[in-house]
């Protein structure tokens, strides 16, 4: 008798993604037995959580890592940005593919350096690139709290201990200016730019997003992901972020050999294409990720020639 499918709850996700499984409920109140008492029947009347109660969804997260990435230790104020770790992951693992092409594996180690621009309080990517690949990071951010929250789980878990170096921006134009050295070398950058240009339209998005997952209206919403205006919010909104990105990374071009970020709204691949065409790089491309019903793309672009690309993987990985 053949073995028994697991049911999928996310079959968009990639192969190698730990939650591609509907989410084992059980093991995951014994990880974090806070998060029982958000455990219910939705309409559908499948036992789920509540999505759109911030401290539901962060206690689920902290369950999932525990869980399936073995974090033991992840704390961090309730007021900032709690990742769907589904998603984030999914971010790392499209990476190691693409940092596989040309070398027909995917390079794992502490030889390879990635670049959190805008780590968070969270520390998630790095948390994620540690786990699965064996990756070391270098953290950037704007909030010097946002540092210090991260700093403080790399400390709280041994397997974080010394693989993550952080690095303050201080000006938020910037995005490689200010926190990259010359010495430094870079694998691949991972970016989770702000979506919005005001606290306004995240709180827009807030709404829509609580009536779809409850069905409720709500004037004044808890944001479910949580979020401080500097995560949320940049002047210009998401296609300014990449825009400065693409600027600064023409500086940076022979320190880096992939340079990525997300990309939420679809409209602003045109213009980022156009940007990246301008800057010379010599390759750029876009791939499609996403979770539930929501998709995304990761945009990612070198300025490294064929055999610059050769030369880096022979003297590096």
């Amino acid at each position: 008798m053949p073995p028994e499918k697991k049911e999928q709850l996310n079959p968009r996700l990639h192969l190698r993604n730990r939650n591609r499984d509907r989410y084992d409920l059980k093991a995951l109140i014994i990880a974090v037995p806070e998060l029982e008492k958000h455990v219910s029947p939705n309409s559908f009347g499948v036992i789920s959580i509540d999505f759109s109660n911030p401290i539901a969804v962060k206690l689920l997260n902290k369950a999932l890592l525990n869980h399936y990435y073995g974090l033991m230790k992840w704390e961090f104020p309730d007021e900032n940005l709690c990742p769907p770790i589904p998603g984030r992951a999914d971010y790392i693992h499209h990476i190691a593919d693409l940092l596989s092409e040309d070398y027909n594996k995917i390079p794992i180690g502490n030889k390879i350096t990635g670049l959190d621009i805008g780590v968070g309080a969270s520390c998630i990517y790095p948390i994620i690139g540690v786990t699965e690949y064996g990756w070391r990071f270098i953290g950037t951010d704007i909030d010097a709290e946002s540092i210090a929250s991260a700093r403080h789980i790399s400390n709280a878990n041994e397997s974080l201990k010394g693989k993550v170096d952080y690095r303050l921006q201080k000006d938020p134009i910037h995005i490689f200016e200010g926190v990259l050295n010359k010495e430094d070398k870079i694998d691949i950058t991972l970016c989770n730019p702000p979506f919005h240009a005001s606290m306004e339209e995240a709180q827009k998005g807030t709404r829509r997003k609580i009536k779809n997952l409850s069905g409720k209206k709500v004037k004044k919403p808890a944001l479910n992901f949580a979020g401080v205006n500097t995560e949320l919010v940049y002047d210009g909104g998401e296609y300014q972020f990449i825009q400065n990105m693409i600027r600064d990374s023409v500086q940076f071009s022979k320190s880096c050999f992939w340079f990525s970020t997300l990309v939420s709204k679809e409209s602003h691949l045109k213009g980022i294409y156009k940007l990246l065409k301008t800057a010379d790089a010599t390759v750029f491309k876009t791939i499609s990720t996403g979770t539930g019903n929501k998709s995304s793309r990761i945009v990612a672009w070198t300025f490294l020639s064929k055999k610059e690309q050769a030369t880096w993987r022979e003297k590096r990985w």
